[in-house]
């Protein structure tokens, strides 16, 4: 018998200096995503599944926990991704003509987890600008993802482009434009593995038809590195428009982020597809090191908003906070926040003065009788005592 205490598998409650430090990351991110001219939305954490899986992958909707509403007798799903719902706030409650950017920050909850070690209960935060089709919404959100990283303390940061219309050119290049829906999702799940094995034998399969297929897919799977990559894929790859236009892409971005960011180290990864049926251009993920797994990813996915009857252009990212705040613990340890401490009186002069400290931004930390030596995670090195009359601080 299992003890009433005790969470489900991968769902964990956020302890005191754990949830301190991922609200102020939170703040840090939202007054970055302010700078930048971004409103904040807030989504509901329920929908109609309907509306709320419109669109999306199979992947998405197996994820997705999903439950009866006692009103209404409908099928109800708890997000388990806000981006979609994001874009159905810009196509249908705020329908705007122009550019429109948005923000959120909003737990989201999974079936099952990304990994062995993850939550199944993220805190999602993202931002996203619609109705741009040019690279400059792909720098602008790029760019505030590098620097809410930044502000929040996260150092040595690393960013992987790439760009999945590379193996829509690459397979029209081969003349394997018209792949069924099967083989295609084959074709982009090895590309992304680099699983070379795969690949040369889908290659003598459904790909066979192309005699170089396996040498091209598999030249693709190497291609990854600095800058340089960018011009041998041009020698490597079959000519196609739309290789030219990402590569191209690629190359803009990379040359304005390093500007912007000299000491920022940026790389290419162009058969990484993860997320292929959703993207539709551009993408990125940025790593820190010593982290293996991506803290943030985003890129462009212009379909998102066809399914809500608006398809307009639209560039974003997405990050889970409670990662960054694991990471930042481990590297600057969970130290406690300096405080005030204050003995409990009902003189009236003593509770101005807290009241005054408190105005002024302090942490207080009134004694209440009986818990003198309670330990908190508040490292009072400051008190509020009686000197000649007067309430005044001093240094413990």
């Amino acid at each position: 018998m299992s003890s009433a205490w005790l969470l489900p598998e991968h769902i964990a409650d956020v302890l005191p200096a754990q949830a301190r430090r991922v609200e102020e990351l939170r703040r840090v991110w939202l007054d970055a995503a302010r700078g930048y001219g971004y409103e904040l939305v807030m989504p509901p954490l329920l929908e109609h599944l309907d509306s709320l899986l419109t669109g999306t992958g199979h992947e998405l909707d197996l994820r997705t926990f999903k439950l009866v509403d006692q009103l209404s007798g409908r099928t109800l799903g708890v997000r388990a991704d806000a981006t979609p719902q994001v874009a159905r706030i810009d196509a249908h409650l705020l329908n705007r003509e122009g550019l429109t950017r948005l923000c959120y920050c909003g737990p989201v909850l999974h079936t099952r987890p990304a990994s062995p070690q993850a939550t199944r209960e993220p805190l999602q935060l993202g931002a996203e600008i619609y109705g741009h089709a040019g690279l400059e919404a792909d720098l602008e959100v790029t760019e505030l993802a590098l620097e809410g990283l930044q502000a929040a303390g996260v150092t040595g940061l690393v960013i992987d482009l790439a760009d999945v219309r590379l193996v829509q050119g690459v397979l029209a290049g081969l003349g394997l434009s018209d792949l069924d829906e099967a083989t295609h999702a084959a074709v982009v799940a090895a590309l992304t593995d680099k699983d070379v094995g795969e690949l040369r034998d889908l290659s003598q399969g459904p790909l066979a038809s192309a005699s170089n297929a396996a040498d091209v897919l598999v030249t693709l799977t190497t291609l990854y590195g600095d800058n340089a990559i960018l011009d041998k894929a041009r020698g490597v790859l079959p000519r196609h428009p739309l290789v030219d236009a990402a590569l191209d892409d690629l190359a803009w971005l990379s040359r304005h982020l390093r500007q912007a960011q000299p000491d920022l180290r940026v790389g290419f990864d162009l058969s990484d597809l993860s997320g292929y049926a959703y993207y539709s251009g551009t993408r990125f993920a940025i790593y820190a090191e010593g982290h293996a797994d991506a803290l943030v990813r985003g890129g462009r996915y212009d379909e998102v908003g066809a399914v809500f009857g608006r398809r307009r252009p639209a560039v974003g990212f997405s990050l889970d906070l409670k990662i960054i705040a694991e990471l930042l613990a481990g590297r600057q340890g969970l130290a406690v926040r300096p405080a005030v401490r204050a003995p409990w009186g009902d003189d009236p002069a003593l509770r101005q003065a807290v009241r005054a400290l408190r105005g002024q931004g302090h942490t207080v930390v009134c004694v209440l009788p009986g818990h003198e030596h309670d330990v908190q995670e508040f490292d009072c090195d400051r008190e509020l005592a009686l000197l000649d009359g007067r309430w005044q601080v001093r240094p413990l």
